[in-house]
């Protein structure tokens, strides 16, 4: 048995080599990767860093669960039901497109309650031209409804029926909204009452051209949560239940969702509804001007270098805000107050948002040179 200890040093000194060719033969870390300690004896590279416009906050590890935000949402959520009489049925019929086999007329959709003495939000498309305006709230309260005031370049309409106490939502900041976030949509589509639908904010700022007037304010939140007609005027709130803005519209060629559903942002809904509650109706600042989305056209035409993003000043009115404020014809303005200007909805957005009297910093590019400008906006109709 005299054998064993030189068969154990024999082994002792295998293992060491063996520890050596693969320490050894191990590759370094590269230079700009950092081996992290995850436990004793174990190292692994970290990853690469990630670059970040601005740091993300910590989010749950578990997957977002969107009952808390419905529960909030769908007591707050009534259904609109307008009808007209006494007006031509052709007409009415291509407002609302619906006709009852009863022969009544008129169109339905959804409503969010804004405060608790009864003052409720909608769009402007579902009560046009009603007569006779009925809301039924999410406990099946019936109330006839008043409309307090309209606002046709935003599709908004405010109406007030006789309740206290009502519930209702506070309110989400739409400018911190982005793509990628979980959002809910609740309303009535296709008469179906208190639907919830999930989804992500897809876009912001969109521009539809669905407002028909030169000076209508689209700037709409993008989601890809299911929209019906029947959904028009009903919320869309983010994940802690808090109003975010008013749906309003689908991109579809069926008449049907088909996976692109528009919100007014609730910053912009904010601002119209509190003046038709106190004044009634919206009292609206403008520049004086006439304005455009950047064109390559134009980067072309003015020699812009360097510059793919921004708004034209096509046109300035005699007398108005800009005049005053020294803005000239093809002055790209590409930030307002800090805020980058990318297209035209932005622009009309901001403006939509600001109130005559409001003075607003511009920044502008002339001749390929920044500048900062002050401009006093002026009431509409001055």
């Amino acid at each position: 048995m005299k054998f064993i200890p030189f068969t154990l040093s024999a082994l002792a000194g295998g293992l060491v080599a063996a520890l050596l060719v693969v320490m050894l033969l191990r590759p370094a870390p590269p230079a700009d990767v950092h081996p992290v300690r995850r436990s004793p004896g174990e190292y692994y590279p970290a990853a690469a860093p990630v670059a970040e416009t601005a740091p993300l906050p910590d989010l749950p590890a578990a997957a977002v669960d969107l009952r808390l935000a419905a529960r909030r949402a769908t007591p707050t959520v009534v259904h609109v039901d307008a009808r007209v009489e006494g007006r031509d049925r052709a007409t009415v019929k291509a407002l609302f497109g619906r006709e009852e086999s009863s022969g009544t007329l008129g169109g339905e959709g959804s409503g969010v309650i804004y405060s608790a003495d009864g003052y409720i939000v909608t769009n402007y498309h579902v009560v046009q031209a009603a007569d006779n305006i009925t809301v039924t709230t999410a406990d099946r309260r019936r109330f006839p409804a008043t409309v307090v005031g309209t606002e046709p370049k935003t599709d908004l309409a405010v109406l007030k029926i006789d309740a206290r106490n009502l519930p209702f939502l506070e309110l989400a900041d739409s400018d911190a909204a982005e793509p990628g976030q979980w959002v809910l949509a609740v309303g009535s589509p296709l008469g179906l009452v208190s639907t919830v639908t999930a989804g992500i904010v897809s876009a912001k700022g969109r521009n539809l051209s669905l407002l028909r007037d030169p000076d209508a304010i689209e700037s709409f939140i993008q989601t890809d949560a299911a929209v019906n007609p029947g959904n028009s005027g009903g919320p869309l709130v983010d994940t802690e239940g808090r109003l975010l803005g008013i749906n309003t519209a689908i991109a579809s060629r069926t008449g049907r969702f088909q996976g692109y559903s528009f919100a007014i942002p609730s910053e912009l809904v904010k601002r119209i509804v509190d003046d038709i509650i106190q004044y009634g109706s919206y009292r609206r600042a403008i520049m004086g001007v006439e304005i455009s989305s950047l064109m390559p056209a134009d980067q072309q035409r003015l020699g812009l270098r360097d510059r793919t993003e921004g708004v034209i000043v096509d046109a300035i009115f005699p007398g108005g805000a800009a005049e005053t404020a020294g803005l000239r014809v093809n002055d790209l303005i590409v930030a307002v107050d800090g805020r980058p200007v990318r297209d035209l909805p932005d622009l009309t957005e901001i403006i939509g948002r600001a109130r005559p009297g409001d003075r607003l910093r511009m920044t502008v590019v002339r001749e390929n040179k920044s500048r900062e400008l002050t401009i006093d906006l002026l009431p509409a109709g001055n």
